[in-house]
This record gives C-alpha cells, structure tokens and sequence, in this order.
C-alpha cells in the first residue's frame, strides 16, 4: 500500500513541499488549508503536471482533516509570519493557537502519524505540536538544522567553487540568531572546512548562516524562503518513509543529551520508519558547549512566555 502524506498549510513552503513529494514518488500527497478552493486547486494544479514529470503520486486538497485520515506522517507548515509592529509575543500566541487547533485535528485522524514541524517560532512549536498531540518524542520532529545546514553547505560551496554534492555540514541549536554552526563537523570531500580557508573566511560565512532566512526577507521583501524549507522537510520526510536512517540535524526533545533537558533543540538524530531512531552526541569543545547553551536559552524562553498564556 501506497503510503501517504499530509501537508498541512498550502502557502509556499507547504505547495512546494507537496510538489517535491509527489515528483519523487514518495507518497500521496492531502494538501489542507483553511482558505477554500486554494488546496483544492494547488493539489490539482499538481496532478495535471504529473503526466509531463512522470510520476503517478495522487494529489487532493481538502478543508477538512477527515482527508487527513491514516497519514503516516504530517509536515505542518501552518502559521503567520511575523508582521510589521507585532511582537515577538503576539506571534507566539497566534501561532500557538494555530498549532494547538491543526495538531488536534491531526492527531485525531492520524494517531500513528509523525509529525515534522516547520512553523516559526520552531522550536517552540514542537513543545506546542507534543503536548496537543499526545505523541511520545520519537514521533515529533522539527525541520531547522537540515534548512540551516544546507544554507551553511550552499556558502561553502560556492565560496570554494566545488560541487555542493562534496560537502556536509553541522548546524545545532535553535532556530535563529544563536543557531551554533559547526565549521570543525563540516567537510569538504571529508576533508574539514577548517583547511580550506581562514578561520576569517570560516566567521563569515558562519554568520550568513544564521542570517540566511533574514537575507531571503530583505531580497524578496513581501515573502519568506520557502524553496529550501520545503526541500529541507521533504529530506527528513524521504527518511523516514524509507526506512534510510539517516543522520540530520532536527529539533529533538532532549532529556538529558548535552546537559539539556525538557527541551526542543536541534541536534543530529538517526531517522527510520519510527521517526527518531536515536539522538547522536558529539563530544563539543567548551566553546560550542556554551555557545548550544546559550541556543537553548532562547528556547527556553519562548517555552516560558508560552507556560504565561493562558
């Protein structure tokens, strides 16, 4: 039996998503938003390029989580984006409200399901998307350090003019200003970027790493990224769905990994057909130690802001 996929949220990130879906053949694809018609249109819009990229995936748009029913995982890209004059508080809140109603609808329809969540403020919505859910913390992920990591690769590579397909990179933390780059994890052909360029060089393109989103804003002016993301989520999404196990870093519930406890950041995890297979720990120096410390706390934060609301 086919598996199957819901994309909840049919703006770009979430279109985009259940397009690279279905033209890797991955699953069915349900695509859900709230605004009437434009699902149903997105998915159909979809459907009738299948017969030109070859794929027979089946694409449907719905209103409704009844559509949703059996899913065996769901990408939730729901949310408002941050607009001019609203607080870091007011989005908090909007944003939970919507988590809180998608995830209940979600687990619902789709008890089994994994959930990987790309609405902002990420990491805190993953505290959101676990306790509405219900589900244990294998089977709720969130997509930061994938995005991260292949902006970080995307700079590498086109700093040293070599094949993005050679580098591999690391990119912990939370998803924001204090993300923690790994330049001594990253490698070019496994060679460490650190002999490669200058530890200058190195800075540089460590802090357009954790401006990449911001950088995307202020070109395209009335939008976000959304190519990336999407790309980013569907990776996590082909690994699990294949059994591939794959290392990546995602937004893991930590208990106790790297002296954090009670929450979401990013880490390396193992994924398989059971969402988080296992948390990979590396032995960081004191200096990247405190610098995931210090990520954490921004967490934290936001997590405390929420536990206000009522």
């Amino acid at each position: 039996m086919k598996q199957k996929v819901t994309v909840v949220g049919a703006g770009n990130v979430g279109a985009t998503a259940a397009q690279r879906l279905a033209e890797k053949e991955l699953a069915d694809v349900v695509l859900i938003d709230i605004v009437e018609g434009v699902p149903q249109g997105k998915s159909l819009d979809l459907a009738q390029a299948a017969p030109i990229e070859m794929h027979d995936s089946h694409l449907a748009g719905a209103n409704d989580y009844e559509a949703s029913t059996g899913s065996d995982i769901v990408i939730i890209t729901a949310g408002i984006p941050r607009k001019p004059g609203m607080s870091r508080d007011d989005l908090l809140a909007t944003n939970r409200a919507i988590m809180k109603n998608v995830v209940g609808q979600v687990a619902r329809y789709s008890p089994d399901a994994i959930l990987i969540i790309v609405s902002n403020p990420l990491d805190a919505m993953c505290h959101v998307a676990m306790e509405e859910s219900g589900f244990p913390k294998n089977r709720v992920i969130g997509m930061a350090g994938v995005l991260d990591s292949a902006r970080f690769r995307a700079f590498i590579a086109a700093e040293l003019s070599v094949s993005v397909e050679n580098v591999q990179a690391m990119v912990l933390g939370g998803h924001g200003d204090t993300m923690v780059p790994l330049p001594r994890f990253s490698t070019v052909a496994g060679i460490p970027v650190t002999e490669w360029m200058t530890p200058e060089r190195i800075e540089a393109l460590v802090a357009r790493t954790r401006s990449g989103g911001a950088e995307i804003v202020g070109l395209l002016k009335t939008g976000s990224a959304y190519y990336a993301p999407a790309s980013a989520a569907v990776e996590m999404a082909e690994s699990i769905l294949k059994d591939k196990k794959k290392i990546l870093p995602c937004a893991a519930y930590l208990e106790g990994e790297y002296g954090l406890s009670g929450l979401f950041v990013g880490v390396p995890v193992k994924l398989g057909q059971n969402g988080i297979e296992q948390i990979i720990s590396l032995r960081l120096t004191p200096e990247e130690q405190k610098a995931l410390e210090k990520s954490a706390a921004a967490v934290r934060e936001l997590v405390e802001a929420m536990k206000k609301m009522t």
